[in-house]
């Protein structure tokens, strides 16, 4: 699955069409967050390689384990949304925010938690029973 944040610099149609030129051995559906890719892993691989470079902040990919068109998941078959469109809905909205961090990276220095000495622990626990 091809997903475009809601920031990207290109559109659904934009995408799909940049696919095709590409002229490889590819399934490709168009899709209201992108596209769906399917075919060989290698060309798979290759049309997302070129593509994610017209806009590497806000063009993401996801595994998807079944091939368009599936009966076991196509919801012209099942008469519903599929399992996981809610999910794919829920991480759509976090994409700006990702989008942001890859734009502007930070270091990040995690620092683990220190354990409370058990006295500070025992007054606290007195104070909060008053």
């Amino acid at each position: 699955m091809i997903i475009l944040g809601p920031s990207a610099s290109i559109s659904q149609t934009e995408l799909v069409g940049k696919l095709h030129m590409m002229e490889l051995p590819l399934t490709i559906k168009s899709t209201c967050y992108g596209a769906i890719v399917n075919g060989e892993e290698k060309y798979v691989k290759q049309a997302v390689e070129k593509i994610r470079k017209l806009d590497y902040c806000n063009i993401f990919t996801k595994d998807r384990g079944f091939p368009p068109g599936d009966p076991r998941r196509c919801r012209a078959k099942r008469g519903a949304a599929r399992e996981g469109y809610h999910q794919l809905e829920k991480e759509f909205e976090l994409l700006d925010f990702v989008s942001e961090a890859l734009k502007n990276p930070e270091e990040v220095c995690i620092e683990k938690p220190k354990k409370v000495p058990v006295e500070l622990f025992k007054k606290v626990c007195r104070e909060c029973e008053k």
